[in-house]
């Protein structure tokens, strides 16, 4: 028999670097989506407790402006397993929905002052499903995260329907959307900042290549989101618009058609798919089935985690 899965999006914006407040909002989305009859809800990447926007702004010299916003980013940043995770996790339990939430990771394992850009996986019975750090940040975004030094790819089943995802720019990685075909997902997850085009079109590529249904999904911030206290925003922001981000977030179909959005303003958009749905198509295009040609091509993906320090006795 045909299984249906509900997915929501949500494009929202945190409160701007203010962990606490943004907990409390995506708390307030994910009982929304629940209400809204979703069993998994997606959230935007780095949705707490914000996306580093200012790295698009700032000039790399300008370290005393940067330093001051990473102090505190660091300050209002997660721990993953934590317990603000743990605060989702049981929403997502009372909820009785998947969630998939952006975040801003330390990494307690070393320093405790460097940061991750993270998704992480929560199922609809309250566990912690897994976790996944963005093996690339793109371009300014360096000057805030670093990268991961392990694949930690993985899907993750929620009723019935296998569920992966890559964060932003990390889905124009070939090898990387390969592995998580290869995995099996059905749902393909990609929180992201961008938007518009090339992005939409790259979604409903992704979508139609992996014969998944694809969840494109970005926050909507505006100048009026960004607290005045920070000085950032009267030295260094765009004073032309309200708009820093439109959102623009999508959901397309297994065969590339757009489903829901591209929506603007703060929202959730919705989308049903069954399984009949995901299957039927691979009937013409399986990239990790008989597309795939074994016998030509093959794909390595060294995973495990790479310490930066390993003690031995004498």
């Amino acid at each position: 028999m045909s299984t249906s899965f509900r997915v929501a999006a949500v494009q929202a914006s945190p409160v701007f670097l203010d962990l606490e407040a943004t907990m409390e909002k995506a708390i307030g989305l994910i009982a929304r989506a629940a209400h809204d009859g979703a069993h998994l809800v997606v959230f935007p990447e780095a949705f707490i407790p914000a996306y580093p926007l200012w790295v698009w702004y700032i000039p790399s010299g300008q370290t005393h402006a940067l330093r001051e916003l990473y102090v505190r980013l660091l300050e209002n940043a997660v721990e993953v397993p934590g317990p603000h995770i743990t605060r989702l996790a049981e929403a997502a339990a009372t909820h009785e929905i998947n969630v998939v939430m952006g975040v801003n990771e330390i990494n307690t394992e070393e320093s405790g002052s460097s940061l991750y850009n993270t998704m992480v996986y929560l199922g609809s019975d309250g566990r912690l499903l897994g976790k996944h750090r963005k093996l690339i940040p793109t371009a300014g975004e360096r000057l805030v995260w670093s990268q991961a030094r392990s694949s930690d790819l993985d899907v993750y089943n929620m009723n019935a329907f296998k569920v992966g995802g890559l964060i932003c720019w990390e889905n124009y990685m070939p090898l990387a959307r390969h592995t998580l075909a290869a995995m099996g997902q059905h749902i393909h997850c990609a929180p992201t900042w961008d938007r518009g085009e090339p992005w939409i079109s790259t979604m409903r590529h992704l979508a139609k290549e992996s014969r998944c249904l694809t969840v494109g999904v970005c926050q909507h911030v505006r100048m009026s989101d960004i607290p005045d206290d920070l000085s950032f925003k009267s030295a260094f922001l765009p004073r032309n618009s309200d708009i820093l981000n439109p959102g623009l977030s999508v959901i397309v179909d297994p065969d590339g058609k757009i489903v829901a959005g591209p929506a603007e303003g703060e929202t959730i958009l919705h989308a049903t798919i069954t399984n009949d749905e995901i299957q039927g198509p691979r009937w013409q295009l399986d990239t990790a089935g008989h597309y795939a040609r074994p016998d030509v091509f093959s794909l390595t993906v060294k995973t495990g985690k790479r310490p930066l320090m390993v003690e031995r006795g004498n």
